[in-house]
């Protein structure tokens, strides 16, 4: 961490930094497949600091977010999948926010309670909510809507941190229940902010 990331960012200044994984996995519904299916991946991010932003009398310390993310079983130049958005820390209410767009036509903001030195804390973002919600594509709606996400972040003494994520999808192609698209990954600084 660079002497620049302080207090302020509260949990989100151990993340600071560019970011490698290559111990990805996602489980989602496979198109092509037509059923679930595992994929291991390899990711980067980016995350650099800014703040505060005044909100009134809210201040926002946050992190500017870039990730993509490469199958690691074929080789490919394009990422199969990218993330650009902001992870936020409010201090006054202990919230920390995760808000991102995918190049599918979809966005969230997700969040969550906790303190400001947790090593660990949960994210959750649900369909309809004006707060921490979702929103997506009229297409995407109709074919593949997500109705939840969650995501659950550890730092680790070793300077490293990992995520767990969870969407539930209600896709057109698996009428009889929710797909449960899952990613997970530990990534290690490649590079301090």
């Amino acid at each position: 961490m660079t002497e620049k990331v302080g207090s302020e960012w509260g949990p989100l200044a151990a993340l600071a930094g560019e970011w490698e994984g290559a111990q990805g996995i996602d489980i989602a519904f496979g198109n092509v497949e037509g059923s679930m299916i595992t994929t291991p991946y390899r990711e980067k991010i980016s995350l650099k600091p800014f703040g505060p932003v005044d909100n009134g009398s809210q201040h926002l310390w946050g992190l500017d977010y870039r990730m993509a993310a490469w199958r690691t079983e074929v080789k490919e130049e394009n990422p199969f999948h990218t993330e650009v958005g902001y992870w936020l820390w409010d201090a006054e209410l202990g919230h920390v926010m995760r808000s991102f767009m995918v190049p599918r036509g979809q966005t969230l903001i997700a969040g969550g309670e906790t303190t400001v030195d947790a090593t660990s804390y949960t994210m959750r973002a649900e369909l309809g909510s004006t707060t921490y919600g979702i929103l997506s594509n009229p297409y995407l709606a109709k074919a593949a809507n997500t109705t939840l996400y969650e995501v659950a972040i550890t730092v680790y003494p070793d300077g490293s941190w990992g995520y767990d994520e969870k969407t539930v999808i209600t896709h057109g192609r698996v009428p009889a229940e929710p797909v449960i698209h899952t990613d997970r990954n530990v990534l290690r600084r490649v590079a301090d902010a």
